[in-house]
């Protein structure tokens, strides 16, 4: 048995989106039926659309930053009932016996998390949330808490968690002084968020056209990196920089940033290699690290979080049918900040 549900794909790499049927599972006793509402578009969608990442399988259906109410659960649920509000973020499954499943870490499990798209569960491609309706095992679902928006929700479950997640990881808060590189569809929630934990936030953007954007989310500094002067005022600033930006950067000019003992930490994964040059590291005891969305466990306390901060992604709302005009957009960086489909247009 399975569900046949309205979608939009890509039937090949480049290719325009197209409406399409795809079937989704009967439920397990442990599955949950969401009706999607909205559905949020992420870099990594694009990036896996236009096969940039490599070994793409196709027709794709992406989409793993989904928000909706739950329209049926099966016999063992517990965790949630008919008419909640909830999310599925980047993953649908994992091994869950690891040593990072057990340790509440499932996007690093060791096997290998099951994507929401572009996975493999049960001998089965996953399709995503551009679609009307997702079964996901009750484990991998989020509860969506009332004080914030469904929409605004949405990217919430990938650019929320992504920035939460070092945020918090590196100490983020009062007495310490955090750069976010980039201030789109991740960067926006990563100043909101730091500024939201007490920390002294600072953006550092390619120019100051977004400044006024920048002070409204939470940030007491904003500086262009176009300007080399930046740099030199800058240097050894910061205990923490997190770099949102999926494109090459002359890393050696970012680490200079950093003070004792800071850390920068990567969350845009460009196609290029990064080169890093040792002794941007060695004086000072710097850092370069990565960090990949977050745990269910941590994902919901974002949630949580965000609700009780009053955060939501700033959003541009779109008809299934503009998504490859969203998906030139975001590449041009013209949109602010995050666009979220209404899955009422995938009938």
């Amino acid at each position: 048995m399975s569900i046949t549900v309205n979608a939009y794909a890509t039937p090949a790499a480049k290719a325009p989106f197209e409406k399409t049927t795809i079937e989704r599972r009967d439920l397990k006793p442990g599955d949950v039926l969401i009706d999607i509402k909205f559905a949020g578009i992420c870099h990594s969608d694009i990036h896996t659309a236009r096969d940039e990442w490599g070994e793409g399988t196709y027709p794709l259906v992406p989409g793993h930053e989904i928000a909706g109410i739950v329209s049926e659960v099966g016999s063992e649920v517990t965790k949630y009932r008919v008419g909640d509000r909830v999310g599925v973020g980047c993953m649908v499954d994992s091994c869950r016996e690891c040593v990072n499943c057990r340790a509440g870490e499932e996007q690093y499990c060791l096997k290998g998390n099951v994507g929401t798209y572009g996975g493999v569960l049960d001998g089965r491609p996953t399709d995503g949330g551009y679609s009307e309706k997702i079964v996901v095992d009750e484990n991998y679902v989020l509860g969506i808490p009332e004080g914030v928006g469904l929409d605004e929700a949405a990217p919430l479950l990938c650019a929320g968690i992504t920035l939460y997640s070092p945020l918090k990881h590196w100490g983020a808060g009062p007495g310490k002084k955090v750069a976010i590189v980039g201030l789109g569809g991740l960067g926006h929630m990563g100043v909101k968020i730091a500024a939201a934990l007490g920390a002294e936030v600072t953006v550092l953007s390619q120019t100051l056209s977004k400044e006024e954007d920048g002070r409204k989310f939470g940030a007491q500094h904003y500086y262009a990196t176009s300007d080399d002067a930046t740099f030199e005022q800058l240097a050894g600033s910061f205990d923490l920089i997190v770099n949102t930006v999926s494109a090459p950067l002359p890393m050696e000019k970012y680490l200079s940033l950093l003070g004792l003992n800071g850390t920068l930490v990567n969350v845009g994964a460009p196609a290029e290699p990064l080169e890093v040059p040792a002794f941007a590291l060695i004086p000072m005891r710097r850092s370069w690290a990565g960090s990949m969305i977050g745990g269910i466990r941590e994902t919901q306390e974002m949630l949580d979080f965000c609700a009780e901060h009053g955060l939501g992604a700033e959003i541009e709302v779109i008809d299934a049918s503009r998504i490859d005009e969203a998906y030139d957009r975001v590449v041009d960086s013209d949109v602010r900040y995050r666009f979220v489909i209404d899955a009422a247009t995938f009938a």
